[in-house]
């Protein structure tokens, strides 16, 4: 009786044992990274791109060539993964990129104009890069940059951190600017982006994230993609896409995303299609708002997107041209859609913008979350 007992004993404590493996496995396969170098140079220093899984489905894909997200992957209301992002077939395709996918722009986002903008009465000249105006940091902006880049392992989370020091005079911009940019992904499909600026000397400084989203599966265009943003205004623009300066209500026009609306209903009511302003705050009072949510009903996937910036552009791919083919999918215009937290475009000549100054001693502050989920 006794090695009975003995004997069911043992069997039961194996049977914990191997009960418990898997457990413990699980466990440590919830949130790791992977980090291999690809085959970039530039000033001596190699790009790498970070791969980032939470164990719930989510999987992020950065490089610190430009601090880019090359590919996000959610899962849709049936638990199967697909990357929302429009990317290039690798990421060496990145260096001749003219589409900004995934791409940090900076060190001043959207347009100038005529490149050119004044600052303690001195003017500083921009290239002009987007016609007679100044785009996205211009020749060679942050996301041609390779930045320093660290691993960052958290208790519930994973992500990196970037670093680039941009020259004082660096595309015609004053001061020497030291950047971070910190990515970090989380258990509950949240993708958290904190990027901060400080300077040696007076200047302008509008950092954003620049992905094309597509929550389809790449099987069709964004025209159909549901769209809310929490903006009851925005700032119409000229033929060249800068601000006319006045900051006009959406209530009656094709602009008006207060209540969701596919993204195809007006936009041929908008010309070219959508590339504008949304105010969501008139102020910048730097606290963390929900700016927009899109939803494609065929997966189920909804992405919401918050800032603490005062202003979003909302961008529909107007200028994606079919030039550009990734696993087998051509990106023909409205292929994708941008969602880009910011300050308003051209308000270093815009006075009565939220102003996009930063002095010695002060950190510019930018905080960008990306939220996914499904209904």
């Amino acid at each position: 009786m006794k090695n009975l007992t003995y004997l069911f004993t043992l069997i039961l404590f194996y049977s914990i044992i191997s009960c418990q493996a898997p457990k413990e496995q699980k466990v440590e396969e919830q949130i790791k990274f992977e980090v291999m170098v690809k085959n970039i140079q530039m000033n001596g220093k190699n790009a790498e791109v970070f791969n980032l899984k939470n164990g719930n489905g989510m999987e992020v894909e950065l490089t610190n060539y430009g601090a880019t997200i090359s590919r996000i992957f959610v899962p849709d209301r049936d638990g199967n993964s697909g990357n929302v992002m429009l990317t290039y077939n690798k990421v060496e395709d990145f260096v001749t990129d003219s589409y900004f996918f995934g791409a940090t722009a900076g060190r001043y986002a959207n347009r100038i104009a005529k490149g050119k903008f004044d600052l303690d009465g001195q003017t500083y000249t921009l290239a002009t890069n987007n016609g007679e105006n100044h785009l996205h940091g211009g020749e060679v902006g942050f996301n041609q940059r390779i930045w320093d880049a660290e691993m960052l392992e958290l208790e519930d989370a994973v992500g990196v951190k970037m670093t680039y020091v941009s020259a004082d005079g660096e595309e015609g911009y004053p001061g020497t600017l030291t950047t971070t940019m910190t990515f970090i992904l989380a258990k509950d499909n949240k993708l958290s982006i904190d990027i901060e600026s400080k300077t040696d000397k007076p200047t302008v400084v509008n950092i954003t994230q620049h992905g094309y989203f597509n929550l389809s599966d790449m099987k069709e265009d964004i025209l159909g993609h549901e769209m809310t943003i929490f903006a009851e205004n925005y700032t119409p623009v000229d033929a060249g896409l800068i601000p006319t300066g006045e900051i006009a209500p959406v209530a009656g026009t094709p602009f008006d995303f207060t209540t969701p609306h596919k993204i195809g209903e007006r936009i041929a009511d908008t010309g070219s299609g959508y590339d504008h302003n949304f105010v969501v705050k008139k102020e910048h009072d730097g606290q963390l708002t929900k700016m927009a949510e899109a939803y494609h009903a065929g997966t189920g996937r909804v992405f919401t997107m918050y800032s603490n910036m005062p202003g979003v552009q909302f961008y529909t791919g107007n200028f994606l041209d079919g030039k550009q083919t990734t696993n087998g999918v051509t990106y023909t215009k409205n292929y994708g859609f941008c969602l880009e937290p910011q300050f308003f475009p051209d308000s270093p000549n815009r006075p009565d913008f939220p102003t996009a100054r930063l002095n010695p001693g002060e950190t510019y502050s930018h905080k960008i979350e990306y939220v996914f989920g499904v209904r």
